[in-house]
């Protein structure tokens, strides 16, 4: 028994290594900062964190949460993409099981989480993750059976398409944009990764979740339909879930019909 686990605990292993590159993702892109050096650092002391310092999830534990040189506290977000990036690598692992497609689509659960948080903190989705995702999940589709490149080049389409033309209508009758430019990309990435199949299902997932969350926000903040809130994470959202239960969701949904 315990030999069918042990690949899912490799598998969480190597998405928290991958996670704790993300964090420097995070931190870096938005900056214009290079992510391949300097070395990690500590954002207030500038002492160099070492090695036994950088083991994703486990070394915060050890450090209790703080610098090793300084003590400052260090943020709950580190260890918590670690351990997200973790969890999305043994989802797709189970899922998807030893195929070609794993680590493809181990690559676009990265490049959401890296979106996410650089979206929820800058309300802004980086072209140099998903521009190149564009086209990284094109080529992608010829080595997945079940995704044809034609089914990923309109997805681009109409991922990009959908949600340009969202834009537009939303700008034209509010006088005032509603949608950026990032989003539109975004969703072109996601079918270009997951082909034109999921492009409605997952406007409708990441729609609804950002109406259950958005609406109350609102209302707690009295922003009267103001509050700017990232669409990004919730199209983030929308992909995973689509990824790993699109298929019976979607049977589900039209035998209520």
């Amino acid at each position: 028994m315990i030999f069918y686990y042990l690949p899912l605990v490799y598998a969480f292993v190597l998405g928290s290594v991958v996670g704790s590159f993300l964090n420097v993702c995070i931190y870096r892109v938005p900056a214009g900062e290079s992510i391949v050096s300097p070395r990690s650092r500590c954002p207030r002391c500038q002492a160099p964190i070492r090695w036994y310092q950088n083991i994703p999830i486990l070394s915060y534990l050890l450090l209790r949460g703080r610098c090793g040189s300084c003590q400052v506290p260090i943020s709950a977000r580190y260890p918590l993409v670690e351990a997200l990036t973790g969890l999305l690598f043994v989802l797709v692992l189970y899922r998807f099981g030893f195929h070609l497609a794993t680590p493809v689509y181990w690559v676009l659960a990265a490049a959401l989480v890296t979106i996410t948080f650089i979206d929820l903190d800058h309300q802004i989705i980086p072209d140099v993750i998903s521009l190149p995702g564009i086209g990284v999940g094109f080529l992608c589709s010829f080595a997945i059976p079940w995704i044809s490149w034609s089914d990923s080049l309109f997805g681009i389409l109409l991922g990009g398409g959908s949600l340009f033309l969202v834009a537009v209508g939303y700008e034209f009758l509010a006088k005032k944009e509603g949608m950026g430019g990032g989003d539109i990309k975004l969703l072109a990435m996601l079918g270009a990764f997951l082909g034109w199949q999921a492009v409605l299902p997952v406007i409708f997932l990441s729609s609804l979740v950002g109406s259950l969350v958005g609406v109350p926000l609102m209302l707690i903040k009295k922003s009267d339909g103001k509050l700017a809130i990232p669409f990004g994470p919730f199209l983030a959202l929308g992909a995973v879930v689509f990824l790993l239960w699109g298929p019976p969701l979607v049977r589900w949904y039209l035998s209520l019909f």
